[in-house]
């Protein structure tokens, strides 16, 4: 059966540019970064961390040119479905310093059940949000409207 998740994928408009605010920005490295003549394999992950994030351009051989357009198109409307989440030991500190280095918020430091947390988007639209969890009860059940109902 299955054991880890190792390897997960956002697209990015410039692997550049994606290095520089994933790695640059948020203090990530990088684990892997080749030509291989039909695309550039670039990965990212947490140091010590062997979850990695592979940065890849909407387009051949993953998908057509055209299909590739659109994906472009919805990414950069922040509609392309991609986020990422991390957690931290200090929610307002990290809040703190990525708002220093410019990094776009797209919600402050809020209060919730399960601890403090904030969102933010990468220079691509893609959306990431970082958790200082609190412990909760094992027994615990979310309060009524914690969360939208489906519509």
């Amino acid at each position: 059966m299955l054991k880890s998740t190792t390897l997960s994928q956002l697209y990015v408009l410039d692997q550049d540019q994606a290095l520089d605010f994933y790695v640059g920005k948020l203090g990530m490295e990088v684990t892997a970064d080749y030509d291989l003549g039909f695309m550039r394999w670039l990965t990212v992950s947490l140091p010590g961390d062997g979850r990695e994030v592979l940065l890849e351009r909407p387009g051949p051989p993953a998908i057509d040119e055209a299909t590739a357009a659109h994906v472009r198109d919805l990414l950069t409307k922040g509609a392309a479905g991609g986020w990422l989440g991390f957690t931290t030991d200090d929610c307002r500190a990290t809040f703190e310093a990525l708002k220093g280095k410019g990094v776009e918020i797209t919600q402050e430091p809020v209060e919730q059940f399960y601890g403090v947390d904030i969102g933010l988007r990468d220079p691509f639209g893609n959306n990431i949000r970082i958790v200082e969890r609190k412990e909760l009860p094992a027994d615990f059940v979310p309060p009524a409207g914690s969360f939208p109902a489906p519509e």
